[in-house]
């Protein structure tokens, strides 16, 4: 008798449209391999809707908050459902730029430079001085982002002066404070990490995009993005960014999956840009392609995420 699943997606996020298309494949995966699997949209009351449905164990197919931050993996805690992915302490962790980036910071692994600016700031010292301090710290090109949202929504990639501040604007839509971020040019490479104990990197993928940023609508409209597998990168370069993808992911203490995204500048050196613990899991996803670049198809990769998420 396999056990009853519960997908949950959907959710409150702003990144929700995204999850229903994960949640959909996901639920079909599982379908496919013979699993009782029920879909639930994590509204105000999915604890309710787990106990009804009888849940033994929740594959959280949510992204952003209220989902990937800790919150629902808690909530699945004290009903006693195991679920995928990592805990609540690597969720929230994760979800939140600036925490991911101070603990990357302290494990000595390379990101790039940073500050941080809340709204209470640049409201009380205004638009001039708040944008000097970022030129003056940081300088352009940069970029600003919304520290706890995914799927790039809240983040700006500012080239000159005057946009500093509308990018400001528009993170503080999503969050209190925004991270400004140092702009470096290079290839994007992500590192999809699988595994409880030991986990490993499959193989990486570099990111072409068409619209030059790895953006919103380049993540999921289907023909916007390149995955190249491998990356056109040389191979001590691709074994040391698995190496730091590995300890990134252990230092947060993930568990299960995460994806660690870098980018590469011109001289080779990999810097770490933030960790993403619920990776898409739609047609034009990263995370699923890696694992069939490894040999693994999709409806495998999903029985082994709930195989690992009972280990636990």
């Amino acid at each position: 008798m396999k056990l009853r699943i519960g997908v949950l997606m959907g959710g409150r996020s702003a990144e929700r449209e995204v999850s229903l298309r994960t949640g959909e494949a996901v639920y079909n995966a599982l379908k496919s391999k013979g699993y009782q699997a029920v879909k639930i949209d994590a509204g105000y009351d999915v604890a309710e809707r787990i106990k009804e449905e009888g849940i033994e164990l929740a594959f959280i197919a949510l992204h952003g908050k209220y989902g990937e931050d800790g919150t629902v993996q808690g909530m699945l805690e004290m009903l006693g459902v195991p679920y995928t992915g990592p805990g609540v302490l690597a969720s929230a962790l994760a979800i939140d730029k600036i925490a991911t980036k101070k603990m990357v910071i302290f494990e000595g692994l390379p990101t790039p430079r940073f500050i941080t600016v809340s709204r209470k700031d640049a409201e009380q010292r205004g638009d001039a001085r708040v944008t000097e301090e970022v030129l003056e710290k940081i300088g352009l090109p940069l970029v600003i982002k919304a520290p706890t949202q995914g799927s790039t929504i809240g983040t700006s990639f500012v080239k000159k002066k005057e946009e500093i501040f509308p990018g400001l604007e528009l993170a503080y839509k999503y969050d209190p404070v925004a991270l400004v971020e140092e702009f470096i040019e290079g290839v994007e490479i992500t590192a999809s990490v699988m595994g409880n104990d030991d986990p490993v990197a499959l193989p990486l993928i570099e990111i072409i995009s068409a619209t030059g940023v790895y953006d919103y609508d380049a993540k999921y409209t289907a023909g916007m993005s390149d995955h190249i597998i491998p990356p056109r990168i040389p191979e001590d370069q691709q074994e040391e960014i698995k190496k730091m993808a590995v300890r990134t992911y252990k230092a947060l203490g993930c568990r299960g999956l995460s994806r660690v995204d870098f980018i590469v500048d011109r001289t080779g050196k990999p810097y770490i840009l933030e960790v993403n613990t619920m990776p898409g899991m739609t047609a034009t996803s990263l995370f699923p392609d890696a694992a069939k670049a490894a040999g693994i198809e999709f409806p495998d990769l999903i029985e082994k995420l709930l195989k690992m998420a009972l280990e636990k």
